[in-house]
């Protein structure tokens, strides 16, 4: 993340039947539509965890939408803390830890 005004950067932690689903896949593609960047990748608990910078109005709008997901995913809890540091341009899919 940079030192811009108004860029904000979030950890978002996702519970629920978001693996096997095509959640990853379908963040990547929400964030992409917002021109956010970040990350994201399954965890071996069966969550997904997601770090997304950019604009502050785009990125609640891309965890508005990790409470729904794509349409077979089963959200049953978004946790969201603010986080610093520096996040890397574009958006991708990172190995599952």
């Amino acid at each position: 993340m940079s030192s811009n005004p108004g860029r904000i950067a979030r950890r978002i932690h996702v519970k629920g039947k978001v693996q096997g689903v095509w959640y990853r896949g379908w963040t990547i593609d929400q964030a992409n539509e917002l021109g956010l960047d970040g990350w994201v990748r399954n965890r071996i608990d069966g969550s997904v965890e997601a770090v997304v910078a950019g604009p502050a109005d785009k990125v609640e709008a891309l965890i508005v939408r990790c409470h729904a997901g794509p349409p077979a995913a089963r959200v049953d809890k978004v946790t969201v803390e603010d986080i610093a540091g520096t996040v890397a341009a574009g958006f991708i899919q990172k190995a599952t830890i």
